[in-house]
């Protein structure tokens, strides 16, 4: 199997694998972060490969684990797709909705899935008047998703912050201007295949950069919960998934969703939906699997799925150690010394190393701003936040810091 992109993702990706039976390597998708997929397989250059498609054919890959949903968007991508291998992800049509916000909203329309009211401005012009014509807070994105788009999410929370950051984002692909719906957010992530939707997890992400839930909304989450749900306890998939099926069926769709929700008045109303694992969620629900690479593999294959969870493994907890400067990545430091001040107990604990290398004596150091996510699992809820806690502070980096606060907020899900 052939992992698509760097760092802590697809470390976990082609360990948990390999761990299963994979022969696991890397595509190197972006210029840092490269060490630690290094520490599950082979890993292989944009610069020397182009392409990843000879190394697929070479090594006779079955399985293609996407970090972002910009491989669609590479030269290679046709190419890719006329191997026939597994991409574990949807392709063509059913990309829409995530990639493009207004699409979703308007399947949401058509399916009468609740979605906040929303509008999409060309200009900083059609922006005000907008919110002259309908005012309220909205939270302000880009209306194409990528990792390099001009506007990444700006939450405002009342009318006169909308309008202070109307004044100073960038306009190039215009916006996406989503009705601000409250703070009960959640999610829930299952596998689409054979057109059957099988659900995994529940999620919960702590997005914004410091305790109490204050602070900007990160490049990525601080931390996060995931609950084991194939029963879809919440009711997050019968209210914002299933209402789908339609559509998913027509356009063929197999691979990840994750609807992101909020509960207002009772509620569940939908935010936006992601076609991916997630790079918070996606370590913990491969070590939830007791088979994750069989159910991978079949979802490819648009296959009926039996995914089976490990016992005792109930919860996963994630924790991001944020080194120098986070979240505002525009402050750097020099490369840092990472210590570890204990061995990690091993027992339903990962450490997934993100921005770190070994320099030449062998010591571990930061190179970026997002040093490790520690990951720690339990039959409840606090005995997966207690062992992510109890690992993660044997570990230290000058100016770096870890939320305190995973899952004294925000969960369980739906708390309005």
């Amino acid at each position: 199997m052939l992992v698509l992109g760097v760092g802590s993702f697809a470390f976990s990706v082609a360990r948990a694998l390999k761990e299963n039976g994979a022969t696991a390597a890397t595509y190197l998708t972006r210029d840092y972060a490269h060490y630690p997929p290094s520490l599950a397989g082979p890993v292989f250059s944009r610069e020397a490969y182009p392409s990843p498609v000879p190394l697929i054919q070479a090594r006779g890959v079955e399985l293609v684990v996407p970090q972002s949903i910009d491989w669609a968007q590479a030269s290679w991508a046709d190419d890719l797709l006329k191997t026939g291998v597994g991409i574990l992800s949807p392709t063509g049509e059913a990309m829409r909705i995530e990639r493009e916000r207004d699409f979703a909203r308007k399947l949401c329309a058509e399916f009468k899935i609740p979605f906040p009211r929303a509008h999409v401005a060309r200009n900083r012009l059609e922006a005000g008047q907008i919110l002259s014509r309908h005012p309220a807070p909205y939270v302000i994105k880009n209306p194409l998703c990528s990792p390099t788009s001009p506007v990444h999410t700006i939450l405002c929370e009342t009318i006169e912050d909308t309008r202070s950051w109307l004044r100073h984002v960038n306009y190039a692909e215009g916006v996406f201007l989503q009705e601000f719906a409250g703070r009960a957010e959640a999610g829930h992530i299952a596998l689409v295949s054979g057109g059957e939707i099988y659900s995994l997890v529940t999620n919960q992400e702590y997005k914004r950069a410091f305790d109490g839930n204050m602070g900007i909304v990160a490049g990525a989450p601080l931390g996060g919960l995931v609950e084991r749900d194939p029963d879809d306890k919440y009711g997050l998939a019968r209210a914002l998934i299933h209402p789908l099926r339609p559509w998913l069926r027509a356009v063929n769709y197999h691979g990840p969703i994750q609807a992101t929700a909020v509960r207002r008045r009772g509620k569940w109303c939908v935010i936006e939906y992601n076609i991916r694992i997630g790079v918070t969620s996606g370590a913990m629900i491969l070590r939830l699997l007791e088979n994750p690479l069989e159910t991978l593999l079949a979802t490819t294959r648009n296959r009926k799925l039996s995914p089976r969870f490990v016992s005792g493994r109930n919860f996963g907890c994630s924790i991001t150690l944020a080194g120098y400067g986070y979240p505002y990545v525009q402050i750097k430091g020099p490369p840092l010394p990472v210590d570890v001040s204990a061995p990690f107990d091993k027992k339903d604990c990962d450490v997934w190393w993100n921005e770190v290398a070994r320099d030449n004596g062998a010591q571990l150091m930061a190179t970026g701003h997002r040093i490790a996510d520690v990951i720690g699992f339990g039959a409840k809820v606090d005995d997966a936040i207690a062992k992510a806690y109890a690992n993660i502070r044997r570990i230290r980096c000058l100016g770096s810091y870890f939320r305190t606060d995973i899952g004294q907020s925000l969960w369980p899900p739906g708390r309005e």
